[in-house]
């Protein structure tokens, strides 16, 4: 996973109670307070990529789905 202060030892889901190996990344922004290009990156595994997706999507925030093992 990665968190504030860079990359974290394993690939898990960032749903919250989700301890299941990540599949997915999502980098999304938020324009509001990202105004600097700065993307955030959260990971999902298969079961949580749709919920994640469509969390961001609501919200209008730019972001892209790609799988984990792709280079961003």
């Amino acid at each position: 996973m990665i968190g504030l202060g860079g990359e974290v030892g394993r690939d898990t889901c960032s749903r919250a109670g989700c301890v299941a190996a990540a599949t997915w990344r999502l980098d999304w922004s938020n324009p509001r307070i990202h105004t600097d290009g700065r993307t955030k990156t959260w990971l999902a595994c298969d079961e949580h990529v749709d919920y994640l997706r469509d969390f961001l999507a609501a919200r209008d925030f730019p972001l892209a789905v790609a799988p984990l093992t792709e280079t961003a």
